[in-house]
């Protein structure tokens, strides 16, 4: 993703100004202070073990982020605290697919509508490549959540698959015992996730606060 994103920027006239990686880690060091001090925004894709403290670190030193990794949902409390004392912005999702986060509003109409009738049943699937290591995806469990809202008292259930080199597929479907209704959204790359993101990083550069990529959609249609 960060050569995706790297690419995908150059290409929009945005300048990268530094770097991290596994070797190369993004500490609080002097070295890194200096690297990033013209920087606007970070952006943040790496893995569940590590988002934390690269969100600690990056708030710390006064640096609005972009932030595509999951697995701390149950940190956002705060993060949002941190965001407050930092002064600075992030935009977060478990998916920065412009596709994706349209689908999530298909999704939700689709079950406000069918949820009216008990003959249908709501469950989500979603699989991607061997090298992805959390299951279900964070996009997953937002259509779960989504679809869960409408269909209250009953457990949405999901199921994952990780095989070959498969950038990214989710499905919801609805199932009665004479049809099946079903959205699906496969993505054929990952550059719709780098352009998501690189949307985002434009968008809060000089703000402040803590948003979703989806009330930075709803901001720009507003503006637009």
């Amino acid at each position: 993703m960060g050569h995706i994103i790297e690419t995908t920027a150059r290409a929009r006239g945005i300048e990268i100004t530094a770097r991290y990686w596994d070797e190369n880690p993004f500490l609080d060091t002097e070295r890194v202070r200096e690297e990033i001090r013209e920087t606007d925004v970070l952006v943040e894709f790496s893995t569940p073990g590590t988002v934390f403290s690269h969100i600690q670190t990056g708030l710390s030193l006064g640096k609005s982020m972009v932030v595509g990794t999951t697995g701390w949902g149950d940190r956002l409390n705060d993060v949002e605290k941190l965001v407050r004392k930092s002064g600075a912005g992030l935009v977060h999702a478990s998916n920065f697919s412009l596709g994706i986060n349209l689908f999530y509003r298909i999704a939700e109409h689709a079950a406000s509508l069918l949820c009216r009738f008990n003959e249908y049943d709501p469950f989500v699937e979603e699989a991607h490549h061997q090298f992805k290591l959390d299951a279900p995806s964070g996009t997953a469990l937002v259509l779960k959540e989504i679809l869960q809202r409408s269909y209250t008292g009953k457990e949405v259930p999901v199921t994952s698959v990780r095989a070959g080199y498969i950038p990214g597929t989710h499905r919801i479907s609805m199932d009665s015992a004479v049809d099946t209704i079903r959205l699906e959204h496969c993505a054929r790359s990952r550059e719709g996730l780098a352009g998501g993101a690189v949307m985002a990083a434009v968008w809060i550069a000089g703000k402040k606060g803590l948003f979703s990529f989806s009330e930075v959609l709803d901001r720009i249609l507003e503006e637009s």
